[in-house]
């Protein structure tokens, strides 16, 4: 996605609005004429990429005629899509401006998996860090703390999360865990322990709530120091707990 939100495959759409516009020319003609759209569009180009889309538009069933209406039809939507992705980057420019002036505002963007976008609502969604004694505090606001889920003689294996907090935060932390999965960085000490988790045979919501309660453990101790450095932590209340 670019700055302005305009993203490549709705401009793909825009261009080749219909199977056909693929499918009905020989493979050389469509690479040809992908690689001018690259480079009119200010996209990379790749070789690969574009044969790989005219085999699969070959493959295609047809069900909507090219026609006129249809055009118009995929033109209008294509200019909704462009007119939404605008707005959000709008707000999300936004955030990103306000959100830049809290203290904590770069230790926060520096932590993997917290980006442009999740950063400034992973600081929005937690608020004042003074306002949590603990880290446990923090891990309950969330609503990742583990409950003891055990009955009888039944002696569960993981423990369920409250699931009592904010599922704002929770979704946020979601994401950012699912981001470093992909991301997969080996040196990151919240991927380790999903990875571990996850070797050990645990079940995905376990881990990835496991993985929630570590960076928000981690995310603490971060801004906690970051504040104090600054001369801003002024909570007599809280406790020094190291992550863990």
């Amino acid at each position: 996605m670019r700055p302005d939100g305009s993203q490549k495959w709705v401009d793909f759409v825009d261009t080749f609005w219909h199977v056909d516009c693929v499918a009905k020319v020989s493979q050389s003609a469509f690479v040809e004429r992908y690689r001018k759209w690259c480079m009119r569009h200010g996209y990379n180009f790749s070789e690969q990429k574009a044969i790989e889309i005219h085999t699969d538009a070959r493959q295609k069933f047809t069900l909507v005629p090219k026609s006129d209406t249809c055009k118009l039809l995929v033109k209008e939507a294509v200019s909704q899509l462009n007119a939404v992705s605008r707005t959000v980057e709008t707000y999300r420019t936004e955030m990103d401006r306000l959100a830049s002036q809290l203290p904590e505002y770069n230790t926060v963007m520096a932590m993997t998996g917290v980006g442009k976008s999740m950063g400034p609502q992973l600081m929005a969604e937690i608020g004042d860090l003074r306002c949590f004694a603990h880290q446990k505090s923090l891990v309950g606001f969330a609503g990742t703390d583990p409950i003891k889920d055990d009955s009888g003689d039944k002696i569960s294996d993981s423990m369920p999360s409250s699931k009592r907090g904010s599922p704002y935060l929770r979704k946020t932390l979601f994401v950012i865990m699912t981001i470093l999965l992909q991301l997969q960085p080996q040196d990151d000490p919240v991927y380790q322990f999903l990875n571990k988790k996850r070797s050990e045979g645990k079940k995905y919501y376990v881990y990835m709530t496991a993985g929630m309660t570590k960076f928000l453990r981690i995310y603490y101790g971060k801004v906690r120091d970051c504040l104090k450095e600054k001369g801003l932590w002024d909570n007599p209340a809280s406790q020094e707990v190291n992550p863990d």
